[in-house]
């Protein structure tokens, strides 16, 4: 069973997002878009469809929580719910809670340093 799949964004916490990004813009090139993060499209002939998501958070944001980490990894996957149901077996720390959108579907577990996972089912094609 295929379980990550890639990278599909690191998030972190910013005292300032908007001032952080336009940092990351200046000096480091990136194409920060208005919503405040930048997209890493993903290319080449071997390579399957997707992107990576560059985003800081507002420093007060409850997103990551349970963790008190600065930062959360989020890390794509090809089915959500059969990965979920393996991590439970093995006994790691599932998020009792999933959502889903038109950006996909998301579940989340806590690393053994309480550190947030964020599990991404993309949609079709993505």
């Amino acid at each position: 069973m295929k379980r990550v799949t890639g990278i599909g964004g690191i998030f972190f916490k910013s005292a300032d997002p908007q001032a952080l990004g336009a940092w990351y813009r200046d000096h480091l090139g990136l194409d920060v878009t208005d919503w405040g993060g930048a997209i890493f499209k993903w290319g080449g002939a071997d390579s399957e469809p997707g992107m990576t998501i560059w985003s800081p958070f507002a420093q007060d944001t409850s997103y990551m929580e349970p963790s008190s980490a600065s930062f959360m990894i989020n890390f794509r996957v090809a089915d959500l719910e059969a990965l979920l149901s393996v991590l439970r077996a093995e006994g790691c720390k599932v998020v009792d809670k999933t959502d889903t959108s038109e950006q996909g579907k998301f579940g989340w577990v806590l690393d053994p340093d309480g550190n947030k996972i964020e599990l991404w089912e993309p949609p079709a094609g993505q």
